[in-house]
């Protein structure tokens, strides 16, 4: 099967697709990791937490949306760092992104194997993880239409799951059992309680984590100019809504302090209610695996195109910036990521960060580029305001500078107050960056050498006047 060095990637995703591809990507923070943020914060101080993270993605994402509709581009965010800051900026947004979407799938992964493992004890969770990359890497490969279609029949099944739950617990919900000692500390509001609120911030970006990736479809969606607002923001109000939803009636039905260190809390929330024999429960603890594998399968479409983008403006290796010229899918791009992914499953138990085993930390390592990116971008949307004024911009954020500074100020607070709480992680985060950047400081003939790209147009001449 040949390939060739080739940007064209093919244009076939409706706006249906991409909405399906951004609720898709971040729908499995809804099932599980967000409860440990109750443990942190308490379930009142969590929602002020949760209200807090939702202002910053909701202001996030329209303000987003104008950057990926005025640059379509593969690279999403590392494009628009690119256009306006130039070779440096593309690259911190760019591997920044790229850390984000490689390191959140082995976790997901893991999950899905420890599910399958509940199920079948005989499978070892492992090799159903490494599974589970098999055959999405594979459906990722086989067409982009059929990945994205894939991704939307998941993604509604999840959707529909998570609706039925919040109406067959909603005869036991009470809003005092959710309140009953919802504070960090002693249950009433301290000092400690808005320590608990901070620390929670990771589990509160679990709720919408990787929303953004739906921008690296951008360059194979029709007519995004129109497509890309309107999916982008349904992706972030069906989020939202689905995120306050399985939140506040799972902490409403019992004892919530039980669900607060698992990774199951909603088959655990849906028992206090219904029993463990209703058939509503097993519905849901089995096609909650669609959740999982939505996720999964999303953020395997992402990171392939975040690999192809840069290798494609000469970043990473040009043997990545190939498609397949039958399917037109970046085979390499999706294959490189897995073979770190698969590498991470294997290492869980070997290595360690704080005492604590490797994949209990990488998702926090897939937030800090998340949350570096947020920075970038935003950042990038006030330079290029200043900087092209007459950027054709078919959406603009609104309430400009307003909603662009909300979603900037807070995703700098977040960051300050995960470097305080994981230093270790950032630590390894930094040392990840630094790696990149010595390839990216001793292969500039690759940049020299790329393939034109009209979209980064400017940036690549500004640089290379410099150079020259």
């Amino acid at each position: 099967m040949s390939e060739k060095p080739q940007s064209g990637l093919h244009r076939s995703l409706s706006g249906l697709h991409l909405w399906g591809i951004a609720v898709g990507l971040v729908i499995s923070g809804e099932y599980f990791g967000w409860s440990y943020g109750w443990a942190a914060a308490g379930t009142l101080g969590f929602l002020v937490t949760t209200i807090l993270i939702a202002a910053m993605y909701t202001t996030f994402i329209f303000s987003f949306t104008e950057l990926t509709t005025a640059i379509p581009h593969a690279g999403g965010p590392f494009a628009y760092s690119y256009r306006a800051f130039g070779p440096i900026g593309g690259f911190i947004a760019g591997m920044a992104t790229l850390i984000e979407f490689v390191f959140a799938p082995p976790a997901i992964s893991l999950a899905i194997g420890a599910y399958l493992n509940v199920q079948f004890p005989a499978l070892d969770p492992k090799l159903a993880a490494v599974g589970a990359y098999i055959v999405f890497m594979g459906l990722n490969i086989v067409g982009v239409t059929i990945a994205a279609t894939f991704e939307l029949f998941i993604t509604v099944l999840a959707i529909i799951e998570l609706l039925v739950f919040m109406g067959v617990v909603a005869p036991g919900f009470s809003f005092a059992t959710f309140a009953a000692n919802g504070w960090a500390g002693q249950g009433t509001f301290t000092s400690e309680s808005l320590t608990g609120i901070f620390a929670a911030i990771p589990f509160a970006i679990w709720f919408f984590l990787a929303i953004e990736g739906a921008a690296m479809a951008a360059e194979e969606t029709k007519n995004p100019t129109k497509t890309v607002p309107k999916a982008y923001i349904a992706g972030i109000l069906t989020l939202v809504f689905l995120a306050f939803g399985t939140m506040i009636m799972a902490g409403g039905v019992g004892d919530w302090t039980t669900l607060s260190n698992i990774n199951d809390p909603l088959p655990q929330a849906m028992k206090m209610v219904v029993g463990e024999s209703s058939g509503w429960l097993h519905m849901l603890v089995w096609i909650g695996l669609f959740g999982l594998v939505a996720s999964f399968h999303g953020i395997i479409m992402g990171y392939s195109r975040q690999i192809f983008a840069l290798a494609r403006a000469g970043f990473l290796p040009p043997a990545f910036a190939t498609v397949n010229p039958r399917t037109r899918t970046p085979v390499k791009a999706i294959l490189a990521g897995g073979v770190v992914g698969i590498a991470a499953i294997f290492s869980d138990s070997l290595i360690t960060i704080g005492g604590q085993p490797l994949t209990a930390n990488i998702v926090t390592m897939s937030v800090f580029g998340a949350i570096v990116m947020y920075i970038m971008s935003m950042a990038a949307l006030f330079k290029l305001r200043r900087s092209e004024p007459a950027l054709d911009r078919p959406f603009r954020a609104p309430f400009y500078p307003v909603f662009p500074a909300i979603a900037l100020v807070t995703a700098v607070l977040a960051l300050g107050t995960m470097i305080y709480f994981n230093p270790m992680v950032f630590g390894l985060f930094v040392g990840l960056m630094a790696v990149a950047f010595l390839f990216y400081r001793f292969t500039a003939g690759l940049r020299e050498n790329a393939e034109a790209d009209e979209l980064l147009t400017l940036a690549q001449v500004e640089a290379r006047s410099l150079a020259d």
